[in-house]
């Protein structure tokens, strides 16, 4: 078995295009907060509204926006995207230059990134289920995975300090011209992609942006994996502002600290993404996630008794590069599933309403958490989490599918090189 599998150039301008918008995404990771308090002077309050307000509404309008991307082809929905987020990226540094910046702009910006994302996101995996062989999935599922945390691990090193030596809008620009980049990339996949099923102009009916739900709820192994996510990644994502303010105002860990203690376990992604093949193939899909689906709740807790000083340093290290590496085997074997069991006429669909679905969780549990932390404490909410995430194992799924769901797509794809998809040879 080779350790390196090659995929075909279509799919290397896919995972291109992705690479250099996620590393643009990680230079401005928290850019517009950054902002909102450095340039525009906003509240705790107002900067709190910017972190919930503007993906809740950006969900909002990918709702709509789900149906659309089903029905319509997905490379060309995928530079649309692109060229909107930076096209709305780019009027920051602009209204910036001309003293015109202001928080409602900030919303906006906020709320029209998110629902581009989501709706990309959905488009890309609906493209790469025609892209590549069902067997390469889980490898091209992984490659990206990999991508995401290097992104994270580099990125917002390298933008906090673009921001101190060259100023609060820098990281913006940059990650502007990474969606303008990342729309050349998907220009330059060639071959004419297949036509969506349904080609009619009729509006889309009320029931169809309902129909990602319904396949989540109605098939029994994803709805047990989509219940588990929502309750696993909504807790993880909440204890996260809770422990910078556990860190930095009451144990007092200076900031490059605090950015090292996120950074280092970053490279747990690497290894988590690199061995999902060969677990799996050893081990089979559902083993993997049945355990490592389990082992991704039970270092939570950990975070609760982080004590000041080097060796609480090395704690939240140590936790935090335990959940990633989990999570990083995880996520391509769960993806891959998702992908194999959903018909290729629901992808996006399906696709969208994921992602609602786990923004509005996040937004949920993190309100929550911040308020039993104003009323207990940090730590106490913390603690909190991390026991209510242990008994998450419990919403895995029981039983093993005996196969993926019937799609002639796949079928077909079996017997040629990228089904979905005409092309120059590689």
């Amino acid at each position: 078995m080779r350790a390196r599998r090659s995929l075909g150039r279509q799919f290397g301008w896919l995972w291109a295009s992705y690479a250099v918008s996620a590393y643009g995404s990680g230079l401005g990771f928290g850019a517009l907060p950054l902002i909102a308090v450095l340039v525009l002077h906003a509240s705790p309050a107002q900067v709190s509204a910017l972190s919930a307000v503007g993906p809740a509404v950006g969900a909002l309008i990918a709702l709509r926006l789900g149906p659309w991307v089903e029905f319509r082809r997905k490379r060309p929905v995928m530079i649309v995207m692109d060229l909107a987020r930076f096209a709305v990226m780019m009027t920051i540094p602009i209204a910036y230059a001309f003293g015109r910046l202001s928080f409602v702009q900030l919303l906006v910006v906020s709320a029209v990134v998110a629902a581009a994302k989501i709706a990309r996101t959905a488009a890309s995996a609906a493209y790469l289920k025609a892209l590549v062989r069902p067997d390469d999935l889980l490898v091209a599922n992984a490659r990206f995975e990999s991508t995401t945390w290097s992104s994270i691990a580099v990125g917002p090193p390298l933008g906090g300090a673009a921001i101190g030596l060259i100023g609060p809008v820098t990281t913006v620009v940059a990650d502007a011209l990474s969606y303008l980049f990342s729309a050349l990339g998907v220009t330059a996949i060639r071959g004419r992609e297949e036509d969506p099923q349904r080609t009619d102009k009729r509006r889309v009916r009320a029931g169809e942006l309902l129909d990602g739900w319904r396949h989540l709820l109605t098939h029994p192994g994803l709805r047990a994996l989509y219940l588990n996510n929502l309750l696993v990644g909504g807790l993880i994502m909440a204890t996260e502002p809770l422990l910078a303010v556990l860190l930095l105002r009451q144990l007092g860990f200076p900031p490059w600290q605090y950015g090292l203690a996120f950074a280092v376990p970053c490279v747990g992604g690497l290894i988590g993404s690199r061995l999902a093949r060969r677990v799996v193939a050893r081990y089979g899909q559902y083993r993997i996630l049945r355990t490592v689906g389990t082992l991704r709740a039970v270092w939570l807790i950990g975070l609760a008794f982080v004590q000041p000083g080097v060796a609480g340093l090395a704690t939240v290290i140590a936790v935090e590069l335990a959940i990633i590496i989990c999570m990083s085997l995880y996520n391509p074997v769960l993806a891959t599933y998702r992908l194999e069991q959903t018909p290729r006429d629901r992808v996006a669909r399906t696709l969208s309403a994921w992602s609602i679905s786990s923004s509005a969780c996040i937004a949920v549990l993190s309100a929550l958490g911040g308020l039993l932390a104003h009323a207990t404490s940090p730590r106490t909410a913390i603690t909190v989490a991390g026991l209510l995430i242990l008994a998450s194992p419990l919403l895995l799924p029981r039983r093993q599918d005996s196969a993926p769901v019937p799609d002639l797509e796949l079928a077909r794809a079996r017997d040629q090189p990228e089904a979905g998809v005409s092309h120059e040879a590689k």
